[in-house]
């Protein structure tokens, strides 16, 4: 695939504040951040793009793929079979301190079955593409001759020249009452009066970059790990590798599997104030790299 069949976007190079101090510690300190120039995409991949990706190589993403029970010591064998976590409605308020109480495993969802095995793509083709694990978005930007942006540069793109404000589009979650972005919409997890899923890419207004769905929609990968803190670094480009897991570690000193956790970027249509307020430039979360769910896609980026 060539990278003429991605809307790329030029990124100028300049300094932002990057963070916030007002909101989840992991947002913490802001600094100012140097960011060369790069291109990215206008939109998020959709269906239709990765399709073709899949089409073309064969590739088969995390979820389809068989489990190996030497990963999962003690669990039934019956239940190691491909499958994705989708998001499941609550009948009403629940303890949202248990993300458990609205994600399911569920058999046989992926990429081409967002819901499960039963559910289909076929009017989704213009919406983000969601269950693809970290190596299954770095495999597609590879094929495209892409990357995954980096966190500062996904951040920096996603305020869209706005400085200082809250929101990519201001200091109001929502302006004159209209939402700017794919986010939930009333009481989480089970009154929404917004879209309730993933919507077709560029539903929302573009930033003043011109890039649509920064904000909410899907998380996106980045091609950084993941720090409980901003780590005060140079102005020089960030190599994503040689930055410290500490999510990782504590995890491997608790006895868990090491797997490392790349930066989500950008938030949700799951994002609601009562529960997660990272539909902002500066939210950040946490993500196994080797875990798809129902929310997470991606973007591709390249330099300049």
């Amino acid at each position: 695939m060539s990278t003429s069949d991605h809307d790329l976007v030029p990124i100028p190079a300049g300094s932002f504040l990057m963070g916030s101090d007002d909101f989840y510690p992991d947002e913490r300190p802001v600094h100012e951040r140097a960011v060369e120039a790069f291109l990215i995409d206008r939109y998020q991949v959709t269906n239709a793009q990765y399709a073709a990706f899949v089409d073309d190589t064969g590739y088969v993403t995390v979820a389809e793929r068989d489990l190996d029970p030497a990963d999962f010591p003690g669990a039934d064998p019956a239940d190691l079979v491909p499958g994705a976590m989708v998001f499941t409605p609550t009948s009403g308020p629940t303890d949202l301190g248990n993300w458990r109480n609205w994600w399911r495993w569920q058999p046989g969802a992926s990429w081409r079955h967002p819901f499960g095995p039963d559910s289909t793509i076929d009017d989704l083709m213009q919406h983000p593409v969601v269950h693809v694990a970290y190596p299954d978005a770095v495999a597609y930007a590879d094929w495209a001759g892409l990357r995954l942006p980096t966190e500062a540069e996904h951040e920096y793109a996603a305020r869209g020249g706005l400085e200082g404000a809250p929101f990519a589009w201001g200091d109001e979650a929502y302006p004159g009452g209209e939402a700017q972005a794919n986010s939930w919409l009333g009481r989480f997890p089970y009154d929404n009066r917004g879209v309730g899923g993933t919507a077709p890419v560029g539903s929302y207004p573009a930033n003043g970059y011109g890039l649509f769905d920064m904000i909410a929609n899907v998380w996106e990968w980045t091609s950084d790990y993941y720090t409980p803190r901003h780590l005060r670094l140079s102005d020089k480009p960030v190599d994503a590798g040689k930055r410290e897991n500490l999510l990782a570690a504590a995890s491997a000193q608790e006895g868990f599997p090491q797997i490392p956790r790349r930066v989500l970027k950008g938030g949700s249509f799951l994002c609601s104030p009562d529960y997660c307020l990272r539909f902002r430039p500066a939210a950040r979360s946490p993500q196994a790299e080797d875990t798809g769910m129902s929310h997470v896609g991606f973007r591709c980026a390249r330099d300049a």
